[in-house]
């Protein structure tokens, strides 16, 4: 089996000695070839070129970012659709390498770096794989989830603090969340559109999250669910804000956290099952997909496609 390991060294929670001792446990049963990222974005071309050069494999040791790129680097080799094809692509494994890590933690993988290069390990030794569906936005493809509004304006902030130097951690998110809601300005009128075929059109949403599979994200352990029904196995789900009143936007985070969580109320629209809708907006969003931040975008067209890769795990 020929495999690639795409190696972010910038990973939060991995060490050179950790990655030597990831490589020479791949190397006892894979052909490896050892690739590492230089900037954003080079995951998904390494992860590319290891694709057109035959890999039956492609390994990340990295967050969710270096998944995300090196998915849509694999999946970008394909000329025709890119559902229900997952056996002519290499597979995917993905060795936690990042503080949040919510890809790899919803397929069950264990969050610490070591027990997850394990459960990889035995699962190569088995032949184990699955196979998973992907949403995708525009021609962007995600993992978990992807977001317009407010969501995707503090993983900008987020992003923003740490090329400052500071250290990604549950409490610079929250930081950063409590005081971009601070300067959002909850009477701004909403904007955004949600269309989709055989539906009425919804109208004034403020902020969406779109989920491929459940949790959306974590606060350290605890995981925060805004669609808890999402699954790789079915559609996208959607959940949408049409109002940021200090109100009801605290009761919808208090829903999201708790231990049954149901997320609902006059000022939420959660939709199911999804198979793809528009978003549209009358000014430029802030746009994030699987905790990358992407720009501002007025339009984007959201599909599920399923059946997309196999995962080893």
């Amino acid at each position: 089996m020929r495999a690639f390991l795409v190696v972010n060294p910038k990973a939060t929670t991995t060490t050179v000695r950790s990655r030597d001792v990831l490589v020479r446990a791949l190397r006892s049963q894979v052909e490896l070839n050892v690739v590492y990222t230089e900037q954003r974005g080079h995951a998904a071309e390494l992860a590319r070129q290891a694709t057109v050069d035959g890999a039956d494999l492609i390994v990340t040791l990295g967050g969710d970012g270096t998944v995300n790129e090196a998915i849509n680097g694999i999946l970008t080799v394909d000329s025709g659709p890119a559902a229900e094809r997952a056996a002519e692509r290499p597979a995917l494994a993905v060795v936690p390498g990042g503080s949040t890590n919510v890809f790899a933690r919803a397929l069950g993988l264990p969050r610490d770096w070591t027990e997850g290069m394990g459960a990889i390990l035995e699962a190569l030794r088995e032949g184990r794989t699955r196979t998973v569906g992907l949403g995708r936005a525009d021609e962007r493809y995600f993992t978990f989830c992807a977001g317009l509004g407010i969501d995707a304006e503090v993983i900008a902030r987020v992003e923003q603090a740490r090329r400052r130097g500071r250290v990604s951690s549950p409490a610079l998110y929250f930081r950063s969340a409590l005081a971009q809601y601070a300067l959002t300005d909850a009477r701004r009128p909403p904007s955004i559109v949600l269309e989709r075929r055989g539906a009425p059109t919804e109208t004034g949403l403020s902020t969406v999250i779109i989920q491929n599979t459940a949790p959306w994200t974590y606060l350290g352990d605890r995981p925060i669910q805004c669609c808890p029904d999402a699954t790789f196995e079915l559609g996208l789900d959607l959940l949408a804000l049409r109002a940021l009143h200090v109100a009801s936007t605290t009761i919808t985070a208090t829903r999201m956290l708790g231990r049954r969580p149901n997320p609902h109320g006059k000022q939420v629209l959660h939709l199911h099952d999804l198979d793809g809708f528009t978003l549209r907006s009358t000014s430029p969003m802030a746009f994030q997909v699987d905790g990358d931040y992407l720009g501002e975008r007025n339009k984007l067209d959201f599909a599920a496609i399923p059946n997309a890769l196999r995962i080893v795990c």
